[in-house]
């Protein structure tokens, strides 16, 4: 050893120590700070009704989202003003062009039902701040703004209440046009909307003073929020905005797309394009999963929430089933969405997709509808879905004729979901192994165990 080696070792220990204090502090403050920032969430407890409602929504697995609005009419997606690098005073004027001529309620909702969706969710107003109905807090709306002059959430509605549907409503609380609104981070600033005149005090009244009017006007079933991302060091007062909600209807159920754990307040989580509990898109980076909430995954059927006209990167309706049955399978629904044309239209390939979709819900919906999350989760073969002492084995994709699936519930009955053939079986340590006569073949072939 050097002669000055336990000077060397006396200097490392010190800064180690002094090092460990600095890394203290800073955790310190760091929690601290983000103590500090964090609202002082209450508890919440929910109406029968809202439990009532909670259970239908967890049931109906199935639901359709549709972005709509001005940012149609450009045809480059929902995010045009902010991606196109518009002048927000400029973009307004487009108002004046919107003339959705072929909007018909009720195909809209038929074509819906007949997908065997049980809920449309409508973008009332987007980050753009256009609101889709006859709002007297803004004059920059459907029926105000535009030669259409139409209120098209009454519409759908009315039609959604008479064929059997529950109405839900996306809101977001980012806006890239309002004065009093934060400038936005989201945009950048390129929008031109650089400065607050108001402050959010009135903006918080604007938002509640809309809220509070689709509740009153229309027959909606749930608000779906979105926008909270766009400013997280914000206090959003929340938790009021909710408390609002429910004192007006305490059975509407609120989800809110902000990409956090679940806040008191919330009937319901949302996940964006990704399943429960993962985080292949970039959006659910700690965002745990609740177990006490219904859950929901939204995702695009194509590539785009808006309409895009060069967006033609539809997926196939084997890929949606087989998401819808993956999601299922977590315990949770899919609403899938679409991004209707300008003159009020969905495209044609939405239809067709829609179309597929109902006509395999109407064979295998059972194995869908009111299920819970399955004894297996996703492997290479496929998933489970569970409803009672029924458990459905979804095959998507075996390579052999025999399959093991570690269960530890005991096996009465095997037989196939279509034409209820019966199944060879054989108990095995940790599970059971079915036996086919051939390779499962198809988008899902379902197998039904009767489990004890």
């Amino acid at each position: 050893m050097h002669k000055n080696s336990k000077f060397v070792i006396f200097v490392h220990y010190y800064t180690y120590i002094n090092m460990k204090k600095v890394i203290s502090l800073a955790l310190l403050l760091a929690v601290a700070t983000s103590s500090f920032a964090q609202p002082n969430y209450k508890d919440y407890t929910p109406s029968e009704g809202n439990l009532k409602a909670r259970q239908e929504f967890a049931d109906s697995k199935f639901g359709i989202f549709l972005h709509w609005g001005l940012y149609s009419i450009f045809a480059q997606g929902e995010w045009y003003l902010s991606k196109g690098k518009l002048s927000h005073a400029e973009y307004k004027k487009s108002a004046d062009a919107f003339y959705p001529h072929r909007f018909d309620a009720k195909a809209w909702v038929k074509a819906i039902k007949d997908s065997g969706a049980k809920y449309i969710c409508l973008t009332s107003r987007h980050h753009d701040g256009f609101s889709l109905w006859d709002t007297k807090y803004s004059d920059y709306n459907i029926v105000d703004a535009t030669p259409y002059g139409k209120d098209v959430l009454k519409a759908l509605s009315k039609e959604c209440k008479k064929q059997g549907l529950k109405f839900h409503l996306y809101y977001s609380h980012a806006d890239w046009t309002r004065t009093d609104y934060w400038p936005s981070k989201s945009s950048n600033k390129v929008t031109g909307k650089d400065k607050v005149e108001g402050g959010y005090e009135n903006y918080f009244k604007f938002m509640n003073n809309q809220l509070e009017e689709l509740l009153t006007k229309y027959d909606v079933d749930a608000l779906w929020f979105d926008g909270m991302w766009d400013r997280r060091s914000v206090n959003w007062r929340i938790q009021e905005q909710y408390e609002h909600i429910h004192k007006i209807k305490p059975e509407c159920l609120v989800g809110n797309n902000h990409h956090l754990p679940a806040i008191p307040g919330e009937d319901f989580q949302i996940f964006e394009r990704d399943l429960p509990g993962e985080n292949k898109a970039g959006y659910s980076k700690g965002q745990t999963v609740s177990t006490k909430l219904p859950l929901e995954t939204c995702q695009t059927m194509n590539g785009m929430w808006g309409y895009k006209v060069a967006d033609q990167n539809y997926k196939s309706t084997e890929y949606l089933v087989r998401y819808l049955v993956s999601i299922a399978c977590k315990g949770a629904n899919l609403l899938l969405n679409i991004g209707p044309q300008p003159n009020g239209e969905l495209p044609a390939t939405a239809l067709e997709r829609l179309k597929e979709m109902g006509e395999w819900l109407r064979k295998y919906g059972d194995s869908v509808y009111g299920t819970t999350a399955g004894d297996i989760q996703a492997q290479e073969w496929g998933v489970t879905t569970r409803k009672g002492e029924r458990l459905f084995v979804h095959i998507f994709d075996l390579k052999s004729k025999e399959l093991h699936l570690p269960l530890s519930c005991k096996v009465e009955k095997a037989y196939t979901f279509e034409g209820k053939q019966p199944v060879a079986f054989t108990a095995t340590e940790g599970g059971v192994t079915l036996k086919f006569d051939t390779v499962p073949s198809g988008t899902d072939y379902i197998v039904e165990l009767i489990t004890k």
